[in-house]
């Protein structure tokens, strides 16, 4: 059998030197290998990335934003094991390769023709660090430092939640160094390769990561926030952050795609919202939620099985914001002042929290088109909304509930973090749970394919299950 296989390699040999004289054009280049990789291109699809990190259902779920309306699993936290690996190999990888092509003496000088090289180089470090801040607030300690090495190394080990922030904080700011005035960056369909507001979105990103360190290392995030705040952020709705799905197929609005392409409408606005805008007479619940078939705003009971409803029963989320092409907010100026408000609040500035608190909630108003000044004021005069010193912390935490709806990600991590809105954990839930879940569990492969490293992580930040908590959740 050897003697068989070794023949059959020395004739391979043979016929491919016989022939490697013949001009065979391009047969021996693979078209997935270009020797000049379009740096634009791989950047729009890195960024397609965007809107699924922002409008994954299940925080939403968790945070009770929305709750399942026909087949009541998730929000009772049926699944344990969520994967991540398409964002290593998709969106991150992707990232990655276009530092890589614009460091590299040999490619860079073919990239910049896709923009300057620091400039691609500085967006690409922006959103890398956005998508690994998003993963590990949801998984906790994840690969980090030894990520993204392909064939060097197929099993990384897992870095330290707060050691992967205080790196996050490393690259927001460094990459807002490294912008240059070169041309500007193609492919960008996020912020169109403006500078100002690539630079205000890091900020902006580095402020809010700051406040998850609020109970777990104050020192560290207040001086952080204090640095981001000075750096210049957000400073108006039109500075918001927006992904915009396209009206087509292939790039759809994930609840256009449940509820028109799929005719499905798996899920609906949460009681949970809908009665605390309703008790509070806020404005903004057209915005966010259609009434019913009988004209009426209800929300979806919250995880009760069995299902004794409809999908016409209850209040779907807002039509304007399920077409097909609706956009999706990433980053707000009514988050930026929430988190302001909470810092003042914290005595990590000298801004005033009351003043930043009423600002966001007429901000919030205005971005959702829904702004009068007799509404504002009427609602601001409510005793559960009137800003008080002794419930700031509630109060901002829930305007940023609100703010935050269908940015499930954002949402559930505020929630982690500062224990407001009080939730009810969902009735007869899967796995036992006798709380909201407080992270998602590792990919199975992870277990299998990355033992080693599996099991050591697993013992230094707890067990591998939905109730254990990440590094900056202490409440």
């Amino acid at each position: 059998m050897k003697k068989l296989v070794y023949k059959s390699l020395v004739l391979a040999g043979l016929l491919l030197a016989a022939t490697s004289c013949n001009d065979f054009g391009d047969m021996n280049v693979s078209p997935n290998n270009p020797a000049n990789p379009n740096t634009a291109s791989i950047l729009t699809g890195a960024m397609r990335s965007v809107g699924p990190a922002v409008t994954n259902i299940i925080p939403a779920l968790y945070v009770q934003q929305f709750g399942d309306v026909t087949y009541i699993e998730e929000s009772r936290y049926r699944t344990v094991n969520f994967d991540y690996n398409t964002w290593y190999t998709g969106p991150l990888n992707n990232l990655q390769y276009i530092i890589e092509l614009n460091t590299n003496p040999a490619t860079k000088n073919a990239a910049a023709a896709n923009g300057s090289n620091n400039n691609q180089i500085a967006i690409a470090r922006i959103l890398k660090a956005f998508y690994f801040q998003s993963l590990t607030d949801r998984w906790g300690d994840i690969p980090y430092s030894e990520a993204l090495k392909g064939s060097q190394n197929f099993t990384p080990k897992f870095d330290r939640q707060q050691d992967i922030y205080n790196d996050l904080f490393k690259e927001w700011k460094e990459a807002v160094a490294q912008f240059d005035n070169g041309p500007t960056v193609q492919g960008d369909i996020l912020l169109g390769g403006n500078v100002t507001r690539w630079k205000k979105f890091a900020n902006s990103l580095r402020m809010i990561a700051a406040l998850r360190l609020s109970k777990v290392d104050p020192a560290k995030g207040k001086a952080e926030f204090a640095a981001a705040l000075a750096d210049g952020v957000l400073t108006s709705n039109a500075d918001n952050v927006v992904y915009r799905y396209l009206a087509e197929a292939n790039n759809e609005h994930p609840l256009y795609n449940n509820y028109i392409t799929l005719n499905r409408k798996d899920y609906a606005v949460s009681n949970t919202f809908v009665d605390y805008l309703k008790k509070t007479n806020d404005p903004r619940l057209s915005a966010l939620a259609d009434k019913n078939i009988n004209g009426e705003y209800v929300g979806v009971p919250y995880a009760v099985f069995p299902v004794a409803w409809t999908a016409q029963a209850v209040s779907l989320a807002a039509t304007s914001l399920r077409q097909q092409n609706s956009p999706v907010n990433v980053v707000t100026y009514p988050q930026i002042l929430l988190a302001r408000a909470e810092a003042a609040k914290l005595g990590w500035t000298t801004e005033d929290p009351k003043k930043l608190y009423e600002d966001a909630i007429k901000a919030s108003m205005e971005m959702y088109g829904v702004y009068t000044e007799a509404a504002y004021k009427a609602y601001l005069a409510q005793p559960d909304i009137a800003y008080s010193d002794a419930r700031a912390i509630e109060q901002i935490a829930m305007q940023r509930w609100i703010v935050l709806f269908y940015n499930g990600n954002e949402a559930w991590a505020e929630w982690r973090r500062t224990g407001f809105p009080k939730l009810t954990p969902a009735r007869n839930p899967f796995n036992n749970l006798t709380d909201v879940p407080r992270r998602l569990a590792y990919p199975t492969t992870e277990a299998t394919l990355n033992r080693t490293n599996y099991n050591e992580v697993v013992s230094r930040q707890g067990a591998d299950l939905l109730s254990t908590r990440v590094w900056w959740d202490k409440q």
